[in-house]
Parts: structure tokens; C-alpha cells; sequence
């Protein structure tokens, strides 16, 4: 994951840390501990304030993007955490996990926020809108799902990929979606 001004790079290991690097020179410039797992996904808050990761010790951290200093640890007794996003306006963490069931947290708080259920199988990927209003999710049986992020309540469900979907995200004004799966397309 890139930081919000692109000077710096964040990347989760197999060996469960989390390490900053230079973007422009490609220096380490921190090693973050506290996985006890392969770490799946990394991502920096829009202000720069936050640095979340995710992994398959079932857990969500949440670290100070300028010290590295570990601020929350959600515990997810449901499975593994796959994927992890940030609110464009820095307040809400929404991320899958394998039972299939999309989380939002409050970062300011640490409480749950929403849960939302309808995946069939593992949630791979997801991300925000632009304005923060909707919530696209994507899952190994190859749909994407598209909720209201206040609500949760969903509003579509596409098909069209023939096998896990691994990727999306929103165009820069919201009104287009992308995504990418193993099937290649």
C-alpha cells in the first residue's frame, strides 16, 4: 500500500510483520510486530494517520502510520481477515473475513459499526466510494456486492467471473467499478 503522499510503502509479510520502506529510495524505514501470521493486506488512512493490516492470525491492527506504535487489535474468532479498507474520510474500517461476513469498525472507538452477511464464500477484496456512501465487496464464488455503507443493506449483486474475484475498486468519481479475478478477466 502506498501512503496518501506516495512517499512511503507499506507490505505484509509471511513471517506476520508489517514493514515501511521509502518509496523513493526503497530504504526499511520501520518493522512493525504483532502478527503471529502471514500478513494478507495493508492500508494507509487518507490523512496519513493510520496504517491498518490484516492476517491470517484472524486479526485487524491498527498502528500509528508515523511511529509504528500498535493503537487497536480486533480479534475476529470467525476466521481469517482477507481484506481491509479504509473510509475516504478516515473513520471507518471495513474488512472480510473468511466466513464471509463484511465488518465495519469504528477506528476512533474500536466498536463494531455494521456487519454485513450475503457472501456465499470468502470475502477477497473491498473497497469504498469516493464519497464514502457505498461499499463494494468481492468473494470467491466470483460475485461482487455492493452495499450502503450506512446502512449495510445491499443493493446489487453482479456476476460475471468464473472464479474468485480478487480485486476492486471504485473510479475516482464513484460512478464505475473494476475488478479482477483468477479466472484471468
Amino acid at each position: 500500500a502506498f501512503s496518501p503522499d506516495g512517499h512511503r510503502m507499506a507490505s505484509g509479510g509471511d513471517d506476520g510483520t508489517l514493514r515501511v520502506w521509502d518509496a523513493t529510495t526503497g530504504a526499511e524505514l520501520r518493522v512493525m510486530q504483532g502478527h503471529s501470521g502471514r500478513v494478507n493486506i495493508c492500508a494507509f488512512s487518507p490523512d496519513d494517520r493510520w496504517l491498518a493490516s490484516a492476517g491470517d492470525d484472524s486479526t485487524l491492527r491498527l498502528w500509528d502510520a508515523t511511529t509504528g506504535a500498535e493503537l487497536r487489535v480486533r480479534q475476529c474468532h470467525a476466521g481469517k481477515v482477507r481484506c481491509c479498507t479504509l473510509s475516504p474520510d478516515g473513520r471507518w474500517l471495513a474488512f472480510g473475513v473468511s466466513d464471509g461476513a463484511l465488518h465495519q469498525w469504528d477506528i476512533t472507538t474500536g466498536a463494531e459499526r455494521k456487519v454485513m452477511q450475503g457472501h456465499a464464500g470468502w470475502i477477497t477484496s473491498c473497497a469504498f466510494s469516493p464519497d464514502g456512501r457505498q461499499l463494494v465487496s468481492t468473494d470467491s464464488d466470483g460475485t461482487l456486492h455492493l452495499c450502503d455503507a450506512t446502512t449495510g443493506t445491499e443493493l446489487r449483486v453482479m456476476q460475471g467471473h468464473a472464479d474468485w474475484v480478487t480485486s476492486c475498486a471504485f473510479s475516482p468519481d464513484g460512478h464505475r467499478m473494476a475488478s479482477g479475478g483468477d479466472d484471468g478477466t
